[in-house]
């Protein structure tokens, strides 16, 4: 692996992705290099480049889905070798040592995990670079094994729009026969859908855009609602024992949950901020509902997604890009006009 790479960068929150070229460390003891075949473009891509959460540090190279190949390991590395199909996911290190990490959670680190980029590498304090580059260098035990019966292209968003649905589907129990709801329909919903049918749940979408029936049923919804509908909303009171909700922006969750069965938990996995309007506790007091939250999930965890992929046959519904169209891509992404997510071929990098 070269000292420099070829990637592409956001220098300030109002420039365009454009080439960057930058240097990577030497190769660790434990270290994986990776060349990259393709990367996900995820929703926090794009706020990390423009600085939507006032934590970027510029230049940004994005990109957090990341599949390639093994060319190098370090002479303490077991786990890998030359030629392995790999992916990398939201985090390259964490502390190892907490609470968290010990159980495997390295995602509630209480140190804070090292991003995989717009971090700062926890033994060097250089700043990490993302997949949106021609490679990668990543501690073994952040690397994880693709299957090799699913086309790679369409494993890269399950490193994170994956992970971070399948983890509360996990956590909460749900198995065949659990009703589960899921609210929206993009990048997250979709791979919640794939993934609650495949468990064996009693699938339902709520959605406030009727016209996605028919796209919901092909992922795995057995029942669609429109959540503007009361009607449909009274006829589902006291269904459900999950709802993931995947929507990112602040929304009004009230009404759903009176949908909830007692005990039932309502989960955000995709908003991060203020809930507004607030939540009345009435149907959570009353119904013994809970709300919750729920990150990505552990290395583990991530490895037991990718395998119950493979044998499911698994992967997210993907558009793939040349890399030159990342800017336009973050563009449709903001409208939503995408099914369900762009994966950037990163061959089409050296051809720029």
């Amino acid at each position: 692996m070269v000292n420099k790479i070829l990637g592409y960068a956001a220098k300030s929150p109002s420039a365009p992705l454009a080439p960057y070229q930058f240097e990577v460390r030497s190769l660790r003891e434990d270290d994986v290099a990776i060349d990259i075949l393709y990367c996900g473009v995820c929703h926090s891509d794009l706020h990390q480049a423009r600085n939507d959460w006032n934590a970027s540090i510029y230049p940004i190279v994005p990109g957090h889905e990341i599949i390639g190949h093994v060319t190098a390991v370090g002479n303490k590395v077991n786990k890998f070798k030359v030629g392995d199909l790999v992916g990398v996911g939201c985090m390259v290190d964490s502390c190892r040592h907490c609470s968290a990490c010990q159980q495997g959670l390295e995602q509630y680190c209480e140190e804070g995990f090292t991003f995989t980029y717009n971090s700062h590498d926890r033994h060097d304090n250089r700043v990490t670079y993302g997949g949106y580059a021609q490679a990668i260098l990543c501690a073994e035990d952040f690397v994880l094994h693709v299957p090799n019966n699913l086309a790679p292209e369409g494993v890269a968003p399950l490193l994170c729009a994956g992970i971070t649905t399948w983890s509360p589907l996990r956590q909460w129990g749900v198995t065949k026969g659990s009703k589960v709801a899921i609210i929206g329909l993009g990048g997250l919903g979709h791979m919640a859908l794939k993934f609650a049918h495949a468990l064996g749940a009693e699938v339902t979408l709520f959605t406030r855009s009727i016209d996605k029936e028919a796209d919901a049923r092909r992922l795995g919804a057995h029942h669609v609602v429109l959540s503007t509908d009361k009607a449909q909303m009274d006829a589902v009171k006291n269904e459900f024992e999950v709802i993931i909700d995947t929507v990112p922006y602040s929304h009004d969750i009230n009404p759903y949950l009176p949908t909830l069965m007692i005990d039932g938990t309502l989960v955000f996995v995709g908003l991060i901020g203020d809930v507004e309007p607030t939540i009345n506790t009435s149907a959570m007091i009353f119904g013994r509902r809970a709300v919750a939250g729920s990150c990505i999930g552990g290395i583990a965890e991530t490895q037991e997604m990718l395998d119950f992929c493979g044998k499911h046959n698994i992967t997210a519904d993907i558009e793939l890009i040349d890399i030159k169209n990342i800017n336009q891509a973050f563009e449709r992404m903001i409208k939503s006009d995408v099914k369900y997510r762009f994966v950037i071929d990163m061959k089409t990098l050296s051809e720029n």
